[in-house]
């Protein structure tokens, strides 16, 4: 009976191509060209003896007995994957405590503390996943997430940690070549650049709202220059060419470097209750090195190290 079931990597090659219904974007995924995924498609039809897919020149549809391999596929994909996990974690013993969170995170809040953490929890060794990709902790081998969010999820307990304010910074070049702005208005004509991007549907904050925060509502945001990724914001600024908008909490180091400089103690934050939390499994409630590492992580909290927060993106 084995011989006559395809292969897990034959299988992922199919649950890719079924899912995208494109040979292309599922050779993507998979790294192979397309004429592989079609070659390898082949062959699991030859192998069980069944069309699994209608092709036509410009697209490609799962038949119906294709649509029920496919569907046996996506749970034994994900069955395994799940069992993988959990042998994962085995193997890991009671010792490792694997967390996941994002690169700037990591960088600039996390790292920085790491030997405080083992100098008060010498028998925790933890581990790290560097992703923004939001984990699944049966499947992929996590115990505990830092993530920005609202924090509201199903069964996992989360603990809120501190929310993000958005405020102006640059670098301390710029103010050397033409002065520190003393007004919202100094900035006009200014290059400014900020992050776009959705958490959870809610907008980042970007310079239109904070100018309005800051009580400004004749501002034109046109010329502002929008990336996609806050390090982006963040190398343009200390490149001093630029005035950006960037969350205060994820360049303590710069600022404490004076590599940048905040302007303005107005800010904004993302929408209400939104804030980094500690997202954990209800499973893991009791978990020794849970308790420790978000005991740890409350502990380092630094009160009213924030600016005032004017606005949010909700209400600007």
């Amino acid at each position: 009976m084995s011989r006559m079931l395809p292969g897990t990597r034959a299988l992922r090659t199919f649950e890719a191509a079924g899912r995208h219904l494109n040979f292309t974007r599922a050779a993507d995924e998979v790294g192979l060209t397309p004429a592989a995924v079609s070659y390898q498609i082949k062959e699991i039809e030859e192998q069980l003896g069944l069309v699994l897919f209608t092709r036509t020149s410009r697209s490609i549809q799962l038949t119906p007995a294709g649509a029920v391999v496919f569907e046996a596929a996506v749970q034994a994909l994900e069955t395994l994957q799940r069992a993988v996990g959990r042998a994962r974690r085995m193997a890991r013993g009671a010792r490792q405590l694997r967390v996941s969170l994002s690169p700037r995170f990591a960088t600039n809040w996390l790292l920085p503390r790491l030997s405080q953490f083992r100098a008060t929890n010498p028998a925790i060794e933890l581990t790290f996943d560097i992703t923004d990709e939001i984990r699944d902790f049966d499947a992929d081998d996590v115990d505990i997430a830092i993530r920005f969010g609202s924090g509201r999820y199903r069964q996992v307990r989360s603990e809120r940690l501190f929310e993000a304010v958005i405020a102006p910074v640059c670098s301390p070049k710029l103010i050397a070549f033409g002065g520190k702005p003393k007004t919202p208005r100094d900035l006009f004509g200014q290059t400014l650049c900020h992050v776009e991007c959705t958490t959870e549907g809610m907008l980042w904050p970007n310079w239109r709202m904070w100018m309005g925060a800051a009580g400004i509502d004749d501002f034109d945001d046109s010329r502002c220059v929008a990336f996609s990724d806050t390090s982006h914001v963040v190398e343009a600024v200390i490149a001093g060419g630029a005035i950006g908008l960037v969350d205060l909490a994820m360049i303590r180091n710069e600022l404490s470097e004076g590599r940048l400089v905040q302007l303005f103690d107005v800010g904004v934050s993302v929408a209400e209750d939104y804030a980094y939390h500690l997202v954990y499994p209800e499973s893991s409630a009791q978990d020794p090195r849970i308790l420790a590492f978000c005991a740890w992580m409350l502990g380092e909290l630094v009160p009213a190290e924030q600016p005032v927060v004017m606005a949010s993106v909700a209400s600007a």
